[in-house]
Formats: structure tokens, sequence, C-alpha cells
């Protein structure tokens, strides 16, 4: 006796009919059917299409130099020290 005996298969064919009913099952197996024929044929399309050669990549202008100065950023800095935990308040539930 397993998980998936099949009298457990059978109770459970019959809850789902009795939950959704025969026309929606009917129509779910339908769309079903339907999708997986659409991802068939686009999964073939895309096989079959030929290959399109890419452009070569532009390169980027150059910015233009302007009169103004600009600002300098500093270098980034690693800031070392110690981790200590962080102390919370009672809670007052």
């Amino acid at each position: 006796m397993g998980i998936f005996d099949w009298k457990h298969l059978i109770v459970l064919l019959i809850v789902v009919v009795l939950v959704f009913g025969t026309k929606k099952l009917k129509n779910f197996g339908g769309d079903l059917g339907e999708s997986i024929k659409g991802f068939r044929k686009a999964m073939s399309d895309e096989e079959t299409k030929p290959v399109e050669p890419t452009p070569p990549p532009v390169a980027p202008a150059q910015p233009m130099p302007t009169h103004e100065t600009t600002p300098v950023t500093p270098p980034p800095t690693t800031i070392d020290g110690q981790a200590r935990p962080v102390q919370t308040p009672p809670r007052n539930d």
C-alpha cells in the first residue's frame, strides 16, 4: 500500500469530476492541448528561422570637454570595525 494506490486515484478522480464537472474538464483538456501545439509550433519555427547577421557595434561618441571643472570624488574607503549585537527593547504584550 503506497500513497498512490489505485483506489486512492479513483477516489481522487471522482472528487475532481464532482468539483469541476465534465464540461470544464473537457474544456481544460482542449485548452491544454492547444497550448502544447502552439508551443511546439513556436519551437519548430524558431529552429527553422534563418539567422540574421547582427550589425557591428557602434563605438560610443567621445564626450565633449567642458570648460567647467568637474568635482573630484574621493576613492571609496573601507570602515574597519567590530560587530556588536543589537539589543532589542523588551516587548509589552
